[in-house]
């Protein structure tokens, strides 16, 4: 009998899927500390972003046979060691594009028309001082017609660009290597569309567009610093829902003080999950917890795509 730890949890339907398929499941959380030793008890586990599964824990752990990810990025996995070591490792990477993608917009749609300060100032000052803060929230911008610039074309890349399609804008496309030339749009009524991608390199994305979105994986410099922000156009905006460290926050604050940058919406960051608290009250910065893929949908997608992986591993290997 094969014993998974789920230790950031599973969806529901996931679960019963394993179960069924004769899988103990266990959703207990482990801290991190105490994986090494409690670890030895299953044959697999699964993650999302909070726990870890690097080399020393995958040595010690000689009865680890298959580590999930149930999301995209397997940054917090060393996976070439496991592999070397014959521990399988898969994640679900299409699971969440959507959600991922739907929460850019969240934040472009926010930032373009101010909601992350008038939800803090409404509650407030709304009875007392509405009329100001009418006049104060009255220079709001449309999202048609603008560019969005997309800074890695991988799928939550590619499904950010179909939602700005959809909305009337143009997209500009960086990918280190671009593998799509066209995109497939499903509008109401079943009928579809396909719309060719443009791409530029990395500066001219920055340079020309109005609005950047990243979607690149972690990297140990910055993406956007200093340069790129001075090559934006003045009263951009950045959205990051990738991973932090992609943006500089030095740059990011010193930009939106000069107001070259004029909102940013950010879903990840540095320190997680402590913050720094000048950008946790920045007005003009719209702000989630790292949520990107957190829909009913995308965990249920993910648990059920996860389950699957895990259930043909182990039958690949009776």
């Amino acid at each position: 009998m094969i014993k998974l730890l789920a230790n950031d949890g599973i969806d529901p339907v996931g679960k019963q899927l394993l179960e069924e398929a004769g899988f103990v499941v266990d959703t207990n959380f482990i801290p991190q500390d105490e994986l090494p030793e409690k670890l030895q008890n299953y044959d697999a586990i699964t993650v999302r972003s909070a726990t870890k599964v690097r080399k020393a824990l995958i040595d010690a752990c000689p009865n680890l046979k298959l580590i999930g990810r149930g999301g995209v990025g397997v940054d917090n996995i060393d996976v070439e060691y496991a592999r070397e070591k014959g521990v399988a490792v898969h994640n679900t990477p299409a699971a969440s594009s959507a959600s991922v993608a739907e929460l850019v917009f969240a934040h472009l749609f926010t930032g373009a028309r101010f909601l992350q300060d008038a939800n803090r100032k409404m509650p407030v000052e709304g009875a007392s001082k509405f009329n100001d803060l009418k006049k104060a929230y009255a220079k709001g911008i449309e999202l048609r017609g603008k560019t969005i610039g997309i800074l890695g074309f991988g799928r939550i890349g590619r499904e950010t660009a179909k939602i700005a399609y959809g909305l009337g804008m143009e997209v500009l496309a960086f990918d280190l290597y671009p593998s799509v030339t066209e995109l497939e749009l499903v509008l109401g009524g079943g009928i579809t569309v396909k719309v060719p991608v443009k791409y530029a390199d990395k500066d001219e994305v920055i340079a020309q567009s109005d609005f950047i979105s990243l979607h690149v994986p972690f990297s140990e410099e910055p993406v956007i610093g200093a340069r790129e922000f001075a090559m934006m156009k003045k009263g951009a905006g950045l959205v990051n829902c990738s991973r932090g460290g992609t943006v500089d926050e030095d740059a990011l604050i010193a930009a939106l003080a000069s107001g070259q940058l004029a909102f940013a919406g950010l879903d990840v960051f540095d320190n997680e999950p402590t913050p720094r608290a000048d950008l946790l009250t920045h007005p003009k910065i719209s702000l989630t917890p790292h949520i990107g893929a957190s829909t009913n949908e995308a965990q249920e997608r993910i648990g059920v795509e996860l389950a699957t992986l895990i259930i043909d591993h182990f039958k690949s290997l009776a």
